[in-house]
């Protein structure tokens, strides 16, 4: 006897739909899983075996050879378990084939016969092509958060072989409460004291997603500052809430919900080039840029990172997607992040005070040299944090709050919106032409800078952006004036200065 049940595996971010065919014949007692599965998916003939005994049901003493279709596509992990097991218990006649009809299932199975929750809910009950789907119970709110097939939510093995056997008795009624996705720390920007030029790069990193970095000693705040960034930016939309949502899920990570603020991420700098762009030897799993997606990536200790893992940022920065591609399988991953990076000026810390580093020539050439310029060239705003005045840190007057940066911020975004882009760092060629005239001081200064080699092409365009935001937050229209044009110079320091920070 024969039977296909529906279900879907997980591929990058994307679901897969994946038909189980089970074939039940005589013969010599046995199962026999094909259609390139990997060690985990092999190993559910055991689980599936041990499960349907528990359950109550018949383990066919019979031929069986389960099909995982398409079969030239790896088959990846224990999602297919549950499919597995019905479908074995349809083409032996157990369950009727009738009663499977229009469902899909998705689940691990536990040798106790229990329903596990499995990676990537979200992508693969919007990739499944039924109009319901059995669920663990467990995972339910995740596969409720996109609309698509009703969801059924399930504990046991035991309760859906009751519910295709007895319709009348129905589906276990489980009460599942949908979750939120947990928010950034509530911190407040009015808690910085002493950064006014920190604290405005902030605020035009915030408006125009202009990547920034911060180069201090250690104490001067700039952890502080980028953990409040996430505070100032504006709700994701309905597009972006989705995508960060099956980002999250696909990494294994329960979101109970529509993800709708900005996600914040922090990697230790000892991260892998896979853990930060993604990927892997079997699974294609999102990294920690695409977790980061539509909000913040903070590198903190930028200079102790790998360059390896460094320049892997070179290519998703410009572009917003990373393409991973392996012998097996390729996939595009969402890369649209804001890239927040603090560093120390040497080993010691102590670069930007005059006579006070400590560092030998040979130990600051190789930390800059960890930093390649191609890297550095991406980013928009480029500052010097120093430790505040102790006068203004201990009484002086607190800055604005992140509720007033945010409502400008989100003035910001708007006008963005009306030049057809989220924000002005993503504005290129054409776009960026008409929304940045320059009068004639401003054309004169950048000739100026680009005639003396203190900016790149690369340079002009992010520092027209720059100005566009600065512009943008005074509520300017116009062409860019030489002030907007030499504030945005102003931020972008050489980081790469004879000991330390060079302004």
């Amino acid at each position: 006897m024969f039977a296909t049940i529906p279900s879907a595996l997980v591929m990058g971010v994307d679901g897969q739909p994946v038909t189980v065919e089970v074939h039940v014949a005589r013969g010599l007692p046995g199962l026999s899983i094909v259609g390139l599965p990997d060690a985990a998916c092999r190993e559910a003939r055991d689980r599936v075996r041990a499960a349907v005994t528990v359950a109550g049901s018949d383990w066919p003493q019979m031929r069986i050879t389960i099909n995982l279709a398409p079969s030239d596509t790896r088959k990846v992990g224990s999602g297919l378990d549950l499919a597995m097991a019905i479908g074995v218990l349809v083409a032996s006649g157990q369950v009727p084939q009738s009663a499977v009809d229009g469902l899909g299932f998705i689940g691990e199975l536990g040798l106790d016969g229990t329903v596990r929750p499995v990676a990537g809910m979200v992508c693969r009950v919007g990739a499944i092509r039924s109009t319901e789907v059995v669920v663990p119970v467990a995972s339910a709110a995740d596969a409720m958060v996109i609309r698509g097939p009703e969801v059924r939510p399930v504990a046991t093995l035991a309760e859906v072989v009751r519910a295709l056997k007895d319709p009348p008795a129905g589906w276990p009624d489980y009460r599942v409460v949908p979750t939120s996705f947990p928010d950034p720390p509530a911190v407040d920007l009015a808690e910085v004291r002493g950064q006014p030029t920190a604290m405005q790069a902030l605020e035009l990193a915030a408006a125009g997603g202009h990547h920034l970095l911060m180069v201090g000693p250690p104490g001067a705040g700039k952890t502080m500052l980028a953990s409040r960034l996430p505070g100032l930016l504006p709700d994701l939309d309905l597009s972006q809430s989705i995508e960060c949502t099956r980002v999250h899920s696909a990494a294994g990570l329960s979101v109970g919900g529509l993800i709708t603020r900005p996600p914040y991420r922090a990697p230790h700098h000892t991260t892998t080039p896979v853990a930060l762009v993604g990927g892997g030897a079997d699974s294609l799993r999102p990294g920690e840029v695409s977790l980061a997606a539509h909000g913040v990536l903070f590198l903190d200790e930028l200079g102790e990172f790998s360059p390896a893992v460094l320049d892997c940022l070179r290519q998703p920065l410009e572009e917003g997607i990373i393409r991973v591609s392996r012998a097996r399988y390729c996939a595009d991953l969402p890369a649209r992040v804001l890239l927040v990076a603090a560093m120390n000026p040497c080993p010691c810390g102590e670069g930007g005070r005059p006579g006070a580093c400590r560092c030998p020539d040979g130990m600051l050439a190789r930390y800059r040299r960890r930093l390649s310029g191609p890297l550095l060239d991406r980013f928009d705003l480029r500052i010097a944090v120093f430790r505040p005045d102790p006068q203004r840190l201990l009484g002086g007057e607190p800055g604005p709050s992140s509720a007033e940066v945010a409502e400008r911020v989100a003035r910001a975004r708007e006008m963005a919106a009306g030049r057809g882009v989220d924000c002005n760092a993503h504005l290129d060629g054409r776009l960026l032409d008409e929304a940045t005239p320059l009068d004639d001081e401003a054309t004169a200064l950048l000739s100026s800078a680009l005639g003396a080699g203190r900016l790149s092409a690369r340079g002009l365009t992010k520092v027209r952006r720059v100005a566009l935001t600065v512009a943008d937050l005074a509520g300017h229209r116009g062409p860019l004036t030489a002030f907007h044009l030499s504030t945005a110079m102003a931020m972008r320091i050489d980081v790469a200065g004879t000991r330390g920070i060079a302004a």
